[in-house]
């Protein structure tokens, strides 16, 4: 589901390396790995019920208002999510506007003609008309549905700025900017200074599995993946078979995912935190890309600086449109758990998703407008995914022992492992917020 970096990897583990070196790495590792036994358990879960993340959320007991309590939650914290779509709208436009210069001054001449007020602010911001152009784009494609017709290009691009990244990292060794192993061995240690736990708390919710992509993934096993091939769960034992048997790809899929994006996020991170840091570079405002491109131009030359302009603006964008079809799907079942609608056919419940799915870039496109800082709004949504990690990780717990069909139940280890993963992702969420960080982060 996971294979390549994704606007997390890209803005901000570069930006949390740039700023504090290597004393996350652990965080890093900690983030990449913990969060794939919630997964798992969350595909095991949608293959033995056959429900998506809400449906099965809203039978829990509990408080509720409509839906269930974590529905709502969820909802906040989609909503946060927004942020991280505006920042990705904005950075497309960064891309945009740094690859093709000529284009941009030829749309600054354009409003100087007619529009005086609107050339003041794009010679200031460049990158608005690349915004605007990006949701348009975006909006076209997901009205149309044609996506797949360039899937295949944006995919490429992606796993080629991925690839990229990897062997740039490794061939630091022979550049400028060789690595600090003794960093790199002190950041093992676990340690959460106060100067930068905004945004590696940011990156632990994004980074690897985020929370978004926990909700996100039993409706992709029950559209796509292995509970739509197990089929209905019934009494039979060729049932069960079935599924014990996609359990075990779902598991091999998910963490060969797993040492994939790591790698790549390594690589981000390592860049960042030797060359960005190197040179005392902060990701920030208009010239975020644009400081990310020093991660290749100052160690490899400047013709690499197109080859990343282009990929980085494909990877942000199909994070982009996955993301606005993704929560659409979600929100159109929200509503539906909430009362505020009600669907008496599948095909109700798509147009609902449809039109939503065209809501979601405006919004972005507005915020990134609003508040112009792409880094803070990628740590502000992070943050929402990080304090959702350990609601969504209990009730995959309450699923594991109260819901899932007993003739797919896991062994002890990754019982225990999901454990693990439940009492670390919640403490470090804990002491995220506690009085004294607090304090910390206002001094």
């Amino acid at each position: 589901m996971h294979w390549f970096v994704g606007s997390g990897e890209l803005l901000l583990t570069t930006k949390l390396g740039a700023e504090q070196g290597f004393v996350f790495l652990w965080l890093i590792l900690f983030s990449c790995v913990v969060k794939v036994f919630v997964q798992t358990e969350l595909g095991r879960y949608a293959i033995s019920s056959g429900k998506p993340t809400l449906g099965a959320i809203n039978e829990l007991a509990g408080p509720r208002l409509g839906t269930h309590w974590i529905a709502w939650c969820w909802l906040l914290m989609m909503l946060s999510t927004i942020f991280q779509l505006g920042a990705m709208t904005g950075t497309v436009g960064q891309s945009l506007n740094l690859a093709f210069p000529s284009v941009s001054v030829k749309i600054a001449g354009m409003f100087e003609g007619f529009a005086p007020f609107m050339a003041t602010a794009i010679n200031g911001r460049p990158e608005f008309p690349w915004a605007v152009l990006t949701c348009l784009v975006a909006i076209g494609l997901l009205w149309s549905g044609s996506y797949r017709r360039i899937e295949i290009v944006t995919t490429a691009l992606v796993v080629g700025v991925t690839f990229i990244t990897v062997g740039s990292a490794c061939a630091l060794p022979f550049t400028k900017y060789p690595i600090p192993w003794s960093d790199v061995v002190g950041g093992l240690n676990i340690q959460l200074p106060a100067a930068g736990i905004a945004a590696a708390f940011g990156v632990f919710g994004i980074t690897g599995v985020g929370a978004s992509e926990l909700f996100y993934y039993p409706y992709w096993c029950l559209e796509k993946g292995y509970a739509r091939y197990a089929g209905r769960c019934d009494e039979t034992e060729e049932w069960a078979k079935r599924a014990r048997g996609w359990i075990r790809v779902m598991h091999l899929d998910a963490w060969v995912s797993m040492i994939v994006f790591t790698i790549s996020t390594l690589a981000f991170y390592f860049m960042g935190a030797t060359v960005l840091k190197g040179r005392g570079l902060k990701l920030e405002g208009k010239d975020l890309i644009a400081t990310l491109s020093h991660m290749f131009t100052d160690t490899f030359g400047a013709w690499t600086e197109v080859v990343f302009l282009i990929g980085a603006g494909a990877v942000l964008f199909k994070t982009l449109y996955l993301s606005c079809a993704g929560n659409s799907r979600l929100l159109a079942d929200f509503l539906s758990l909430s009362g505020a609608v009600r669907y008496t056919t599948a095909q109700q419940r798509a147009n609902v998703i449809h039109r939503l799915s065209l809501v979601f870039p405006v919004i972005a496109l507005v915020l990134f407008l609003a508040f112009k800082e792409p880094a803070w709004m990628v740590v502000f949504g992070g943050s929402a995914q990080a304090l959702m990690l350990p609601i969504i990780s209990g009730a995959t717990i309450y699923f594991r022992y109260r819901k899932l069909d007993r003739r797919i139940t896991p062994t002890l280890m990754l019982d225990i492992c999901l454990w693990v993963a439940f009492v670390s992702i919640t403490s470090v969420a804990i002491y995220r917020f506690t009085p004294q960080s607090v304090i910390d982060l206002l001094k």
